[in-house]
């Protein structure tokens, strides 16, 4: 966040400089407001930028066999323009390399969830998901002694945690 702040000022300080810098080449033609007004745009501009793009930004560093779940797209109403378009505050990505199965219950997976969010640090939780129900449990140490025990929770034929776990991927 702090890193976030800083690289706004210095977009606005750069921008704003390079406009002093045009003024001064130009003899100062350019009005008085310029030079407050670029760097108050580029700070703007970065900040829109880095909230749009931080949901692509964040799965594109995800690890080799960890993928992108779903993801939750929010206005927010002291952000009027994201009325317009909404933007990306949630991530949910499944390690599919660490998923594991039992022999006795080979349609029943282990798998291990990233919950991301914008300004907030990282979770991880692991579930179990039954390809074959389909339906999602929380872990604990009797669900992982036997998973018959687990509050099972159904979960819909197009539900993208089900697809991205039970769904050979290419």
């Amino acid at each position: 966040m702090y890193i976030e702040l800083i690289a706004i000022i210095v977009a606005g300080i750069g921008t704003g400089g390079l406009v002093l810098v045009v003024n001064r080449l130009t003899g100062r033609r350019l009005p008085r407001f310029a030079v407050p007004l670029a760097a108050a745009l580029a700070m703007f501009a970065y900040a829109l930028w880095s909230e749009y793009t931080w949901g692509t930004r964040t799965v594109a560093s995800l690890p080799e066999g960890v993928v992108e779940v779903t993801h939750i797209d929010q206005s927010i109403a002291w952000k009027p323009w994201t009325l317009l378009a909404p933007v990306t505050t949630r991530v949910m990505a499944a390690n599919l390399v660490g998923a594991q199965s039992r022999p006795d219950a080979p349609e029943v997976r282990l798998v291990e969830l990233y919950l991301l969010a914008r300004w907030h640090a990282a979770r991880t939780v692991m579930v179990l998901i039954d390809c074959a129900a389909p339906a999602r449990a929380e872990v604990s140490d009797a669900t992982l002694t036997d998973p018959s025990v687990a509050d099972w929770q159904p979960l819909g034929p197009h539900d993208p945690l089900l697809r991205a776990i039970c769904v050979p991927q290419d």
